[in-house]
């Protein structure tokens, strides 16, 4: 009886009210509501979805409810597969721990929502292997040293509240970082391979925020492609450069957030929004020009290398077309404030890249 009601509601045969007051007077509704939404979730998991990435597009409705089922049904995959794929799990244990629990007619409600929500969600590319499937070799991925030392001068830079001292750390990890590519390029496997990592780019001002990733990516060698639609960015590059870029691009967004929220104007909602906008425009535009800059700097001390990185770059493009045959270039923001596109080139010449 339940799994007929739940299949007539997906069908669209029976409206969502009906459905939802049938399954409020069946005992049984619950469990075999929770068991439909792990049917669903596992659909997409084989289809590529990794666990932080589906619990952020569902979190993103705002349904605390819902996070937490898709959170629940993630975890249950932990026991399941001694072998899950080490990237997997980690995303899997890192989810937010449910609140507490809601009453059985929000749960149940929130579980026929969500099964719709489920139902539109289309396959995506599989990036990393899903729960039960071979696991991969292990990844090179980017020395732990560099990155603790890139981590640390981050930290300072998020911490301070001196403009030019956030910038001295901005620079040297950024410096750092491009050093480090440089010294990967020299060591790598001639078989090595282009990857492609997913990144959650959060509402609001999310176009603005994937323009910042992007910006990011270009001068660590790597390309993205923004799909707004399914809140992340798909960023695409050798492993070491793509780590670099997710750990760069999220200490700037933490320093942006804060410059912006000091130098916003104090009323006017309009203003403050074209204000943000604006800001989060000229500070991607700016921590890109100085990024180049750097590893502009780091490449001239090796003009040896420019045939292999030149390949290498065609390697990641080829990555791209092949998982994106078709992209459509997105239209710049509009920049409605010189308030804000002036102070948001100032906090990036004041962010700490390293």
């Amino acid at each position: 009886m339940t799994s007929a009601t739940i299949r007539e509601v997906l069908r669209g045969t029976l409206s969502y009210e009906d459905g939802l007051d049938k399954l409020t007077v069946t005992p049984a509704a619950e469990t075999e509501l929770r068991a439909a939404v792990a049917e669903g979730v596992d659909r997409l998991v084989r289809g590529g979805w990794q666990p932080a990435e589906l619990h952020r597009v569902v979190a993103r409705g705002g349904n605390p409810v819902q996070a937490r089922l898709v959170a629940e049904a993630a975890k249950a995959y932990i026991p399941k597969f001694p072998d899950l794929d080490p990237r997997w799990r980690a995303q899997a244990e890192d989810l937010p721990a449910p609140p507490s629990r809601a009453d059985r007619i929000k749960t149940l409600d929130a579980a026929l929502g969500l099964l719709l929500e489920l139902r539109r969600l289309p396959a995506i590319d599989k990036l990393i292997p899903a729960p039960g499937d071979q696991p991969e070799k292990r990844l090179r991925g980017a020395d732990d040293r560099v990155l603790e030392r890139v981590r640390a001068l981050l930290a300072k830079a998020e911490s301070t509240d001196f403009p030019a001292e956030a910038e001295a750390f901005s620079a040297k990890a950024q410096e750092l970082i491009a050093r480090h590519s440089i010294e990967e390029v020299l060591t790598a496997a001639p078989d090595e391979t282009p990857l492609a990592r997913r990144l959650g780019v959060d509402h609001p001002y999310e176009n603005e925020k994937a323009s910042l990733l992007d910006a990011v990516a270009r001068a660590n060698h790597c390309h993205t492609v923004w799909s707004p639609e399914l809140a992340f960015s798909t960023v695409f590059g050798f492993d070491a450069d793509i780590g670099a870029v997710e750990l760069l691009y999220t200490s700037l967004l933490v320093q942006a957030n804060r410059a912006m929220a000091r130098d916003e104007p104090v009323k006017g909602r309009a203003r403050i929004k074209a204000f943000r906008r604006s800001f989060l425009v000229a500070y991607a535009v700016r921590i890109g020009e100085r990024f180049e800059r750097a590893t502009r700097h780091e490449i001239e001390q090796h003009s040896d290398l420019l045939p292999v990185l030149r390949g290498r770059d065609l390697r990641v493009r080829e990555a791209v077309t092949r998982a994106f045959p078709r992209t459509v270039k997105a239209r710049g923001s509009r920049v409605d404030s010189l308030e804000g596109w002036e102070s948001g080139r100032a906090a990036a010449d004041a962010a700490k890249l390293a």
